[in-house]
């Protein structure tokens, strides 16, 4: 099994692994520099439909969006609450706009406030990890382990922690089959997942943890032996069956990446473009 949800070709597929992790880190530094929701939310936007372009699956995308609205609502509602004062300093004023305010009486938040520019820095905060998070499998689900093995090695990168990196991609399915297997095995049992509330089903797949720990540890013991039995040294200076070669694209990639992130720097410091303040 490979950690792959394309199942189509696409520009991105065609591409070094080297030219994709250029544009990864040029977006996030991106949106690491970038204060303002409005900016955020375009550049996140962006990565979406990039992604779907790309073809990843839009069950992956969803099943990212669900896990993570409970964070991001209280992310969003304790930014509108609580962060007060940075707001007012990146925003140059005194007051800021009141959406409700709770009753004196509650207990420890009684006469907290909930501010409009508080709730926009939380939305920017989650833009910013919505980004983060989605350009992501614009490189890693739309490249082959081994090639991606391969461009790590050739971008320089020591091979201890490329074998790492390309180990844990491998182990990753793996222990994903076994959480399947697990509980296949405990619903043939006459365990009925379905009819249970979410509290005894996240009791269940707690215990499941227990197993799959175990049988991770069996499989990094395995890995070892036979790395030792190997004589693996951790060298870069060997053969490789799979090629990494730049092509046009790469560079053309590269280079877009490079001067969208000078850009965007220049345009910030000179414009204020992406500040918190900005369009607000």
């Amino acid at each position: 099994m490979k950690l792959q949800t394309v199942n189509r070709n696409s520009i991105f597929t065609n591409l070094d692994f080297r030219s994709k992790l250029v544009m990864v880190l040029a977006i996030t530094a991106i949106a690491f520099l970038w204060e303002s929701p409005i900016a955020g939310g375009t550049l996140m936007l962006g990565v979406i439909i990039t992604c779907i372009g790309a073809g990843v699956r839009l069950n992956y995308l969803g099943k990212i969006l669900k896990i993570m609205i409970p964070f991001y609502l209280f992310l969003i509602l304790s930014m509108g609450f609580f962060n007060v004062e940075q707001v007012k300093i990146l925003l140059n004023r005194g007051e800021l706009t009141t959406l409700l305010t709770l009753p004196r009486s509650w207990w420890l938040i009684g006469g907290a406030s909930l501010s409009l520019e508080g709730m926009l820095y939380g939305l920017n905060i989650v833009f910013k990890t919505l980004t983060m998070i989605l350009v992501i499998p614009l490189a890693i689900f739309t490249t082959d382990v081994n090639a991606m093995t391969v461009g790590m090695v050739r971008a320089k990168i020591p091979y201890r922690i490329v074998f790492i990196f390309s180990s844990t991609l491998r182990f990753v399915p793996l222990l994903l089959e076994e959480v399947s297997s697990i509980i296949e095995s405990q619903r043939l049992r006459g365990l009925n997942l379905e009819k249970m509330s979410w509290i005894k089903r996240s009791q269940v797949y707690a215990r499941v943890a227990i197993p799959l720990i175990l049988n991770s540890l069996s499989k990094s013991q395995k890995l070892e032996i036979v790395l030792q039995s190997k004589a693996f040294s951790g060298s870069s200076q060997r053969t490789y069956l799979h090629e990494s070669q730049l092509t046009n694209a790469d560079y053309s990639l590269m280079i877009a990446s490079a001067l969208l992130l000078i850009g965007a720097i220049a345009l910030y410091s000179i414009s204020g473009v992406g500040k918190f303040a900005w369009l607000l």
